[in-house]
């Protein structure tokens, strides 16, 4: 039995071998990579986490993965690539290629342009149940041409009308540190949080109202408390008990009491 509502302080297979098949209807998390920060020695046993969150994830759920590459001897390692890769081999689909963007980000140095983003991909379980889309207005109203290029290079032309606003596109913008990410100070004791704004993001779009959500490297809380302010449940795993105390710390507030348990 898994209880909703709480981190557990133990590797993340560890949590999700005690998981029924096909309980979880949307997982986010940013997984510690490439060694870039400290997560207190944690080895990332990657095959067998995404085989676990293969098999616990519902079908039509989502899977957002938000992972980037370190530069290592004048290259860049391409882990980001091989990890997508990899979640296709064993059956999820390469949904969606998102990018969070970093508005303000860490000046870096050398004869490379400042890096400004990470990716988020979508991996789903087949085609996902869910899709809440974040729009925007439509600038223009009225009939437009649809154009669509077919097989032999021609281009069809197809009339549709505008709607009053449209699906913002697929490069999300947030500008993050202290203060920014979220309000919770205690947060920042953690090496490397994600906006509160990711969170609140990419859960209304990939869930609904009393979805479960996991996140297998649960950090300083982010995926909980947005998950509990939009009426999800949750779920985490944080192998770290400094950053488990932080996280529960953070969630106080929020967090009173387990519903029930799967």
């Amino acid at each position: 039995m898994i209880d909703l509502k709480k981190i557990y302080n133990e590797n993340c297979i560890d949590t999700m071998t005690n998981m029924s098949l096909e309980s979880i209807d949307m997982v986010l998390t940013s997984p510690p990579y490439d060694d870039l920060r400290n997560y207190n020695g944690y080895n990332l046993p990657f095959e067998k986490i995404i085989k676990g969150l293969f098999r616990i994830l519902k079908k039509g759920g989502v899977v957002i993965w938000v992972v980037g590459d370190k530069t290592e001897k004048g290259s860049e390692t391409g882990t980001s690539f091989r990890q997508a890769l990899a979640f296709k081999k064993i059956g999820f689909n390469i949904h969606d290629t998102m990018i969070y963007y970093k508005n303000n980000p860490m000046p870096t140095t050398g004869n490379r342009y400042h890096q400004h983003f990470e990716y988020m991909f979508a991996f789903s379980k087949g085609t996902p149940k869910t899709f809440n889309p974040i729009t925007e207005p439509t600038k223009y109203k009225g009939l437009a041409n649809m154009k669509n290029r077919g097989k032999e290079g021609t281009l069809n032309y197809k009339k549709v009308e505008r709607t009053k606003e449209k699906k913002a596109g697929n490069v999300f913008f947030y500008s993050v540190g202290g203060g920014i990410s979220t309000k919770d100070k205690i947060a920042y004791k953690h090496p490397a949080i994600f906006p509160e704004k990711l969170a609140f993001d990419q859960i209304r779009t990939w869930s609904n109202e009393g979805d479960i959500i996991y996140d297998p490297f649960m950090g300083s809380g982010t995926t909980a408390k947005v998950a509990h302010l939009l009426n999800r449940n949750w779920i985490g795993s944080e192998i770290s008990t400094d950053y488990t105390e932080i996280a529960n710390q953070r969630l106080k507030e929020y967090v009173k009491t387990n519903l029930f348990s799967i």
